[in-house]
């Protein structure tokens, strides 16, 4: 029986030999297949950081991993989106709503979920999450539970519940139900040569908006060196997978793309700058 580091070795090679039979980038503009699923493309959203995304900016964030109200309202203003991270951490979903609660609408929480499970998803938008990161998504199932949960119906399967995200986002003549398809961005997170041998797929399933190669996992899980021409190799694909579908691309390390000749290709980052100049006290 083979080993789990040679069975991943082995996808990571046919991984780079399959062909991707899609338009090519730089054919149409990045995340058109995202607009096209909007159900009212021309209402600006209040989601600003997928409104960002959509006018061909690069949006970046600040990670909050330990419950901080104060940190939250302090930072939420100054980034295009906050990065709630519930994979790595024990943070609860009582510390995240509390958190979201606290300075509704000062900025855009996104939670990194600690699984692509029904229950998870559905909590971190029920709290009031705009988004939603789905961890070592490896399969379209995955990807498919990861889109459909985090929607109301006829897009997706999110059930109904009272919950506090209508309380914050369903202001000022806005009705949440109606409008929160279109505002949640949902991104999957590539990490394994497993999922990047199926990441064409994986964006090609409707409701995904983000492929996001992971810097760290794609070395961890395959061994490879950051240097390395098939580490390289590997983000490529991410690269040339999600735009052939048509969503944004993302790398979880701001610095990969700079300097990088395809630097604008790469859209949505795990770290990165401020959109105002602000420095943070602490983290």
């Amino acid at each position: 029986m083979l080993g789990r580091d040679v069975v991943w070795r082995v996808a990571f090679v046919t991984a780079l030999a399959v062909t991707i039979a899609a338009p090519i980038a730089g054919q149409r503009t990045q995340g058109w297949a995202v607009r096209e699923r909007l159900e009212h493309p021309d209402v600006p959203l209040y989601n600003t950081a997928k409104q960002k995304l959509l006018d061909g900016g690069q949006v970046h964030t600040f990670t909050i991993a330990t419950p901080d109200p104060s940190l939250y309202c302090e930072v939420a203003p100054h980034y295009d989106y906050i990065f709630f991270e519930m994979q790595h951490s024990t943070l609860s979903w009582a510390d995240v709503e509390q958190m979201i609660a606290a300075c509704p609408r000062v900025g855009i929480p996104m939670v990194r979920l600690p699984d692509v499970l029904e229950g998870s998803i559905q909590k971190a938008v029920d709290i009031g999450a705009l988004g939603v990161i789905g961890p070592t998504v490896n399969t379209v199932e995955q990807a498919t539970a990861l889109a459909s949960f985090a929607r109301f119906p006829p897009e997706g399967l999110r059930s109904a519940g009272r919950n506090q995200a209508a309380r914050i986002w369903g202001v000022d003549g806005v009705n949440y139900r109606q409008t929160f398809n279109d505002n949640v961005l949902v991104a999957a997170q590539i990490e394994t040569p497993v999922a990047v041998e199926n990441a064409y797929r994986i964006a090609r399933v409707p409701g995904i908006d983000v492929l996001w190669a992971s810097n760290g996992d794609l070395g961890n899980f395959s061994g490879l060196s950051a240097t390395s021409p098939e580490w390289h190799a590997m983000f490529d694909k991410v690269k040339e997978a999600a735009l052939s579908a048509g969503i944004f691309l993302g790398s979880t390390s701001y610095t990969y793309a700079r300097g990088r000749a395809d630097a604008p290709d790469w859209r949505f980052f795990y770290d990165g700058p401020s959109f105002d100049g602000y420095q943070p006290t602490r983290r």
